[in-house]
């Protein structure tokens, strides 16, 4: 059996929403963040770093979100999730899905954790960090979309539908505060909001007790 680690809206959001569009059977373990739960010897046994999500899958365990998907789609091949192995299809499918764990994920994350890089009691020196990192994600918006402008859509690698776009929906989500959000860019919002009207992402937000409005 399957079973995910994960924390509300969080970084474990993809891998469950590809586990409700796989439709395999799975368990969910909700880890308390907020009571420190991550930091704990047992969690750590699972993932060293102290962060969600980790996926057990009989004896393997893994972390980091995008491994998981990539585990995900390898180990499910007729979900479709990605474009078959040695195309030039799949190395942009692998492109996009580290470009937005590795890039955009790493800028909204210093924009959420200002405190990864200043003292969290330097209230001025935090405040530059977070607007330094919503500048960098609005051209990363930017870059988005014009990819989306340039392919035609309806996704992310065009007609294919692929993991990368569960990402990419829950790193949107993640700018609904912004003074630019992902939503209000021309390509990139209607985008976003075709992610979330499938029925296997809705069941997920649910399950998760997300509240609207969800991006």
């Amino acid at each position: 059996m399957i079973r995910l680690h994960y924390g509300a809206g969080n970084a474990s959001l993809a891998p469950h929403m590809l586990l409700e569009e796989l439709g395999v059977p799975y368990e969910l373990k909700l880890v308390d963040r907020a009571g420190g739960e991550q930091h704990t010897p047992e969690y750590r046994r699972l993932n060293p770093n102290g962060l969600v999500p980790v996926l057990e899958d009989g004896d393997l365990v893994l972390y980091e979100s995008t491994a998981i998907c990539f585990h995900l789609v390898d180990t499910h091949p007729d979900g479709g999730f990605a474009p078959p192995v040695g195309t030039p299809e799949r190395a942009h499918y692998y492109k996009w899905s580290v470009w937005l764990t590795n890039t955009l994920q790493t800028a909204l994350i210093s924009y959420f954790h200002p405190e990864h890089h200043v003292d969290a009691s330097d209230e001025a020196a935090s405040r530059s960090v977070k607007e330094h990192a919503e500048r960098r994600v609005a051209g990363m918006l930017d870059q988005l979309d014009a990819e989306l402008a340039r392919t035609g859509g309806p996704w992310l690698l065009g007609a294919r539908f692929t993991s990368a776009d569960l990402v990419a929906l829950m790193l949107g989500r993640w700018t609904r505060n912004h003074a630019r959000p992902a939503r209000s860019l021309p390509h990139l919002g209607p985008y976003l909001r075709r992610v979330l009207e499938r029925p296997a992402v809705q069941r997920t937000f649910e399950q998760e007790g997300l509240s609207q409005p969800w991006i």
